[in-house]
C-alpha cells in the first residue's frame, strides 16, 4: 500500500486520469441517493426505470454509512432494512448490466456508528474541546485518523472484490467545518491532526482556518485520496474514480444545487460555469455536475423549478460534460416535476447521442479562474462579473484554474481577474494577449504603482471616445471598490476622478476634479500585448449590470481579439458555446429568458437568430427542431439563421 500511494503521489494529474468509459461514451447520469429505509430496493424495477428514462449510469449507494450488501468487513455494517440474505446492491448491478446501464457504487466514509467510535476513538474528528462531533447518531471520522487510514481500505477492498463496478464516488470527502444543519463544529484538534500539524507548520492548530491550515487539510485529504485510487486501479482497473476533489481522480464532480440562505443574486450560469471550468482545466477528465433536485437539506424531497432543472442539463451537455440528474431516495419520488422535467431531455440526449461524446472547446478566448490547493481564497464575484460579460456578448470562452495549457494550446486573448501570474508574462510575449481587470497588479513588473486605495468612489473619465465607439454617449462611468494608482500619464484614454461632494443637491460635485492617473494602462511584451483595467470592472457588473462597463469590456475586446469566432443579433440571454467534436463544430445555444430574480419560468421563445460564425462551413443542421440551414460564406465566415428556439438548439457544423 505505501509503494501505491507514493506512486500516486508523483503522479501527474493528466497522467493519473484514466482513458476510461466515461471519457469515450455519450454520459446520462442519474443519482438516486438512497435512505437506509430503501434498502428493500425492487432492484429490477429501478433498473427498469432507469432505462425507461434513458439513463446510462447510476450512481448509487454502496457502503460506508450503511451497506446494501451483507457485509463481513469488521466496523462496516449493513442497512437495518437489508432484509436477511438479501444482497440488494449486487441485484442490482445485475439488472442494470444487463440494460447496458453502468454502476458507480457511492461510499460515504465521513461517519460511522457509536460501536466504532467506543472501540477506537482515536480515529474521530474533536472538536477544540476534545468532543466528537455527532450527527445524528454518527460520529464524525477524520481524514488523518485510522479509520480513513486503515479502515476505509478494508471496506472498499471488500466491496471492489465482490462487485465489478464501473466506478466508485465518495461523498463528504475529508474533514467538515460545518454538520449538516450548518452548526460550526470547527477544526479537528485530534490527536493525529494535532501531531502532524506541529510536525508541518511548528506551531498549534488555530481557531480558523487560515492559509496554512488549509494547505494542511488539502495535503491530507490528497494523500487519502491518492491512497483509494491506488486500490481502486489495483483491483478494478476498468472502474472509474469520482470524487468532489479532483486530483487523483478520473473525473471532476461538482453540483448545480439551490439553498434557502444563499446570498442573492441567483447564478444561472451554475452548470456552465463548473463543466466549462472543469474540462477546461483538466480536459483529461470528464466534469460530472450534478444536477440536484432538492431546494435544501431540509426538504430533500421539495424539488426546484422546473425550468431551473431543464436550465442545468442544457448547460451541462452545452460544455462537454454529463448530463445528470439527482434525486434523495428512489426514483418513486413525492414531488415528480423535477424527475418529469428531466426525463424528456434524457430521453433527447439519447437519439442524438452522438454529438454527446468527445466535445472539447473551441473558444480562443480564455477566462482565468481561481487555482486550487493554494490555501488562498479568491472572491466569485469579479470571476462571474467577467463570465457574464463574455456570455452576454457572445464570446466563445473557456475557463482555466491552471496555466497547464501554456504551450499546449493557442489562445487570442486571456481575461483574467484576481489572479495574473508571473508565467502569464510568457504568453504575452509569445503573441497572446491580456485583458486584466483586477486593482491587484499582475505578479510580473508592468507599471509602477504609487498606491492602492481599497475603496474609491469616484468615476473613471471617458477622454478618448474615438478607442470606445460604445460609450459615445457616456463621458463617465462609475467606480466603486479598490482602485490603484499608477504614475500619471497624460495621454490616458480613462482617467481618475476621485470622490467629490455629493450632498445636498447643491452641493453635488460641485469640487470634481479630472486628474492625469490612468484608469488604463496598455503595453507591448514582446510580440503581444497587456491591457490593464486597475479597477474591479468585472465586479461593478456582476453587482450593478451597468451598460456603460459592458460597453467598456465591449470595446476593449474588439481591440484585443478583433476577428471575433461569433457574432450574432441575438439576445444577451441567449448562451452560446462553440465546441469541436469528431469532424463536426458544434453551436449549443441555450435560451436563459426564463430566469428572473429567484424564480426560474419556461424561457421567452425566439425567433430569427442570426450566427455569423469562423470558418467555411458546408453544412448546419438544427438538431432539436430539425432542420437544414442555408449557409452563405464570406471573408472566412459562414452565415445562417436559426428558425426558432425554445430552450435549447444544437446546430452540427460540417
Amino acid at each position: 500500500m505505501h509503494n501505491r500511494l507514493i506512486a500516486a503521489l508523483l503522479c501527474p494529474l493528466a497522467v493519473c486520469a484514466q482513458e476510461g468509459w466515461w471519457m469515450a461514451e455519450p454520459i446520462r447520469w442519474v443519482q438516486t441517493n438512497l435512505r437506509q429505509v430503501d434498502a428493500t430496493l425492487d432492484a429490477a424495477r429501478h433498473a427498469q426505470q432507469l432505462a425507461d428514462m434513458r439513463a446510462n449510469v447510476c450512481l448509487m449507494g454502496m457502503g460506508g454509512i450503511a451497506a446494501y450488501y451483507p457485509t463481513t468487513t469488521e466496523f462496516h455494517y449493513a442497512s437495518p432494512q437489508l432484509p436477511p440474505g438479501r444482497d440488494m446492491f449486487g441485484d442490482f448491478l445485475r439488472e442494470a448490466h444487463a440494460r447496458k446501464i453502468r454502476v458507480v457504487g457511492r461510499y460515504d466514509l465521513s461517519k460511522t456508528r457509536k460501536e466504532v467510535f467506543d472501540a477506537h476513538p482515536e480515529w474521530f474528528f474533536r472538536q477544540r474541546n476534545g468532543e466528537p462531533v455527532i450527527y445524528n447518531g454518527l460520529y464524525s471520522t477524520c481524514i488523518n485518523g485510522g479509520y480513513y487510514r486503515t479502515q476505509a481500505m478494508k471496506i472498499l477492498a471488500e466491496g471492489l472484490d465482490k462487485y465489478d463496478v464501473d466506478g466508485l464516488f465518495f461523498n463528504m470527502f475529508g474533514n467538515q467545518a460545518r454538520d449538516y444543519s450548518g452548526r460550526y463544529v470547527g477544526l479537528c484538534h485530534c490527536d493525529n491532526c494535532r501531531r502532524l500539524y506541529r510536525q508541518q507548520f511548528g506551531k498549534e492548530i488555530p481557531e480558523s482556518p487560515d492559509d496554512d491550515y488549509r494547505k494542511f487539510m488539502f495535503t491530507s485529504s490528497r494523500e487519502v485520496a491518492a491512497a483509494i485510487g491506488a486500490l481502486i486501479r489495483e483491483k478494478r482497473p476498468r472502474a472509474g474514480y469520482f470524487n468532489y476533489i479532483q486530483e487523483h481522480t478520473d473525473g471532476i464532480m461538482s453540483e448545480s444545487n439551490t439553498a434557502i440562505a444563499r446570498p442573492l443574486p441567483l447564478w444561472p450560469y451554475s452548470a456552465s460555469d463548473r463543466v466549462n471550468r472543469a474540462r477546461n482545466s483538466q480536459p483529461a477528465k470528464m466534469s460530472v455536475n450534478l444536477n440536484m433536485q432538492f431546494v435544501d437539506y431540509w426538504w430533500r424531497f421539495a424539488t426546484v423549478p422546473a425550468g431551473e432543472i431543464a436550465l442545468r442539463s442544457w448547460q451541462n451537455i452545452s460544455h462537454g460534460g454529463a448530463l445528470t440528474f439527482e434525486v434523495n431516495g428512489t426514483l418513486d419520488q413525492q414531488d415528480r416535476q423535477a424527475l418529469e422535467t428531466a426525463k424528456p431531455v434524457f430521453r433527447w440526449v439519447a437519439e442524438h447521442e452522438q454529438f454527446y461524446a468527445g466535445q472539447s472547446s473551441a473558444a480562443r478566448v480564455l477566462l482565468l479562474g481561481s487555482p486550487a490547493g493554494t490555501g488562498r481564497t479568491y472572491s466569485e464575484e469579479p470571476y462571474r462579473g467577467a463570465f457574464r460579460l463574455l456570455s452576454e456578448e457572445h464570446i466563445p470562452f473557456a475557463v482555466s484554474d491552471n496555466l497547464d495549457w501554456l504551450g499546449k494550446r493557442a489562445f487570442d486573448l486571456v481575461v483574467a481577474t484576481e489572479w495574473a501570474p508571473a508565467e502569464l508574462r510568457r504568453y504575452v510575449e509569445d503573441g497572446g494577449n491580456l485583458l486584466l481587470l483586477s486593482a491587484a497588479p499582475p505578479a510580473f513588473e508592468l507599471a509602477p504603482v504609487v498606491r492602492t486605495t481599497p475603496d474609491l468612489r469616484g468615476y473613471i473619465r471617458v477622454r478618448d471616445h474615438a478607442a470606445f465607439p460604445s460609450l459615445r454617449d457616456a463621458g463617465l462611468l462609475l467606480l466603486t471598490g479598490p482602485f490603484t494608482e499608477l504614475s500619471a500619464s497624460p495621454g490616458a484614454p480613462l482617467t481618475l476622478i476621485p470622490p467629490s461632494l455629493f450632498g445636498p443637491p447643491e452641493f453635488v460635485h460641485i469640487d470634481m476634479k479630472d486628474t492625469s492617473t490612468p484608469a488604463i494602462v496598455t503595453r507591448q511584451l514582446g510580440k503581444g500585448s497587456v491591457t490593464w483595467l486597475p479597477w474591479n470592472l468585472a465586479s461593478m457588473y456582476q453587482r450593478l449590470s451597468l451598460p456603460a462597463h459592458a460597453a467598456l469590456f465591449r470595446d476593449l475586446v474588439r481591440t484585443l481579439h478583433p476577428r471575433r469566432q461569433l457574432e450574432t443579433n441575438a439576445h444577451p440571454l441567449v448562451e452560446m458555446s462553440l465546441m469541436r467534436q469528431k469532424g463536426h463544430t458544434l453551436l449549443h445555444l441555450i435560451n436563459l429568458s426564463g430566469h428572473s430574480q429567484t424564480a426560474y419560468f419556461a424561457p421567452v421563445p425566439m425567433t430569427g437568430v442570426e450566427v455569423r460564425v469562423e470558418g467555411a462551413f458546408t453544412s448546419a443542421r438544427a438538431q432539436r427542431t430539425p432542420a437544414r440551414l442555408p449557409i452563405k460564406r464570406a471573408a472566412g465566415y459562414s452565415t445562417f439563421t436559426v428558425p426558432s428556439l425554445s430552450d435549447y438548439e444544437l446546430i452540427a457544423l460540417e
